[in-house]
């Protein structure tokens, strides 16, 4: 790789209010070799000369938990994401399967849940636009799809189909399901009628995602959900070059055939090894602990307030849970739970404590992602665990989502209880991320939200639960510092200085002296990923 010196602007160590400020930086085979003077000595022995036009050079951004695969699946189908009403969502349907005829299964996502009552979407609205052939329609959390009647009818789901054991089917008054299959118990039901995406489009997708995230700044990503046709496609992606940011896969574990994956687990890490590259590892193994407070998934350790008697859905019995992360970890892979309900929580924390004690200490820095309601006498066993929290903190704001449906299941007492972030930035590591495309994937909108627990119409106005709201500069750290420590790279990769082999990104204005809501006026101008330029668009 050749020589590259940066001049003309601000090289920030960090985002922290007290970094290290330098006007040049020199980089040779992706590492800082001299900052300052030092680099502007190697100017006239360098292949290259970027000049940063007065903006700043810093360590890229991460992003601790988000589905890219995903991402780029939803740009291959109807674009539902926009859709203001069922009739749009029906209407962008038909005009999608109209142009495509050659589509026997049409897959969409992610539609706005809060459009129908309760979340409670109908098959026959589709039917309108589509009766002869399949649709699948993710929800915005992923935790839900809406079908058509074909798509039941080939799958066999009807009246006489039993609840499934880790899944809900809602239906109607004469026992007909609804239209919609919440949690993988139902959703999977599809399978053994359903081709899915093929190998070529999801190939495709991690080359539009990944160069979506190199475009907004961002270099590492944990892909949070990987099934193993999935790594097939990434090791496709990963020979041919077509990868633009660093990915870690988790590799997702099934509560009822974890046993049987863990050879494949195993292999899957060791392709993924044997290919070299750098910038794809597959050290990671994820479990859903639970679901979604607005579909009544998640699990909780007191009734929903507008359903008494339920309390959710955990996915995992909790001694086979720890049995599992305990062989999983044994095996030397990072640990990464979905927890979303207070007793999810708890049992996620109760885990990597049966971890620790049957395997001993090391430095396994598990994951808690999302972290959305604790009961407080677990918050200091983050710390006391070492448990990394991973944050969506542009969920932590009162949008539609959180009006409509979150808080009307979770009262006002538990309201307060959501996304602690202050709390635990206080004593144990936080990371960011963004769940896309649960939710966008870039970082600007993220850190806003974190700052001033606001929408973007700046409601409320001193802001939602403001008692967990962060300071900027800590905001920006989670999403750059403590996504590398969360990924082993904190020494490398987050913070740039002489001998570090950080990921880079250029941007025309120093975000920590951005007023919050006007963050997304902060452009990135390129981006540097183990060493190579993998964009160089500029993002509004």
């Amino acid at each position: 790789m050749p020589t590259t010196v940066f001049t003309n602007g601000t090289i920030l160590s960090s985002y922290r209010a007290d970094a290290d400020e330098h006007t040049a930086a020199a980089v040779e085979d992706g590492r800082i070799v001299a900052v300052g003077a030092d680099a502007l000595a190697l100017r006239g022995t360098a292949e290259e000369t970027v000049d940063l036009l007065g903006g700043i050079l810093a360590p890229a951004f991460g992003d601790g938990h988000a589905h890219p695969l995903q991402g780029g699946l939803e740009k291959l189908g109807p674009q539902v994401r926009g859709c203001g009403s069922v009739d749009e969502i029906v209407a962008c349907v038909k005009e999608w399967a109209d142009a495509h005829p050659e589509q026997e299964w049409i897959y969409g996502a992610s539609y706005d849940a809060t459009l129908a009552a309760e979340g409670l979407f109908d098959a026959r609205w589709l039917d309108a636009a589509v009766p002869d052939r399949p649709v699948v329609l993710r929800a915005w959390d992923y935790h839900t799809v809406w079908v058509n009647s074909e798509a039941l009818r080939r799958a066999g789901i009807d009246a006489t189909t039993p609840e499934p054991a880790l899944g809900r089917i809602p239906r109607r008054p004469d026992g007909e399901p609804l239209g919609i299959l919440q949690e993988p118990g139902a959703v999977d039901l599809l399978v053994p009628v359903e081709p899915g995406r093929t190998h070529d489009e999801r190939v495709e997708a991690l080359r539009l995602a990944t160069a979506e995230y190199a475009g907004l700044g961002i270099a590492w990503v944990q892909d949070a959900w990987v099934e193993q046709p999935e790594v097939e496609a990434y090791l496709e992606a990963s020979s041919r070059g077509l990868l633009s940011t660093r990915v870690n896969l988790a590799l997702r574990a099934d509560p009822l055939r974890w046993r049987d994956q863990v050879p494949e687990f195993v292999e899957s890490r060791r392709r993924v090894e044997e290919l070299g590259d750098p910038l794809l590892t597959a050290g990671t193994v994820k479990v859903f602990v639970d679901g979604v407070i607005e579909n009544h998934t998640a699990a909780m350790l007191a009734d929903y307030t507008d359903t008494p008697g339920d309390r959710g859905l955990p996915n995992w019995d909790a001694r086979e849970l720890a049995a599992a992360a305990v062989t999983f970890d044994k095996l030397g892979f990072q640990l990464h739970l979905h927890a979303i309900g207070d007793a999810a929580t708890r049992t996620a924390l109760d885990v990597f404590e049966e971890v620790e004690r049957s395997n001993g200490a090391r430095d396994r820095r598990p994951v808690i992602a999302h972290v959305q309601v604790v009961d407080p006498v677990d918050l200091p066993r983050f710390a006391a665990l070492g448990v990394i929290a991973n944050f969506e903190p542009l969920w932590a704001q009162l949008d539609p989502m959180m009006v409509a449906l979150t808080i009307p299941r979770l009262g006002p007492e538990r309201e307060r209880l959501q996304y602690p972030i202050r709390t635990l930035l206080g004593s144990a590591a936080i990371s960011f991320g963004s769940d896309w495309p649960v939710s966008s994937a870039d970082w600007r909108p993220g850190v806003a939200t974190a700052v001033t627990r606001q929408t973007d119409d700046r409601v409320p106005a001193g802001g939602w639960t403001p008692a967990e709201r962060i300071p900027l500069t800590d905001a920006l750290e989670a999403y750059s510092s403590g996504v590398a420590r969360q990924a082993f790279a904190r020494t490398e990769r987050g913070e740039l200085r002489p001998g570090s082999a950080p990921d880079l990104v250029w941007l025309d204005t120093d975000p920590r002296h951005v007023e919050p809501h006007d963050l997304r006026s902060v452009r990135v101008l390129g981006t540097w990923v183990a060493g190579v330029r993998r964009a160089a668009t500029v993002r509004s």
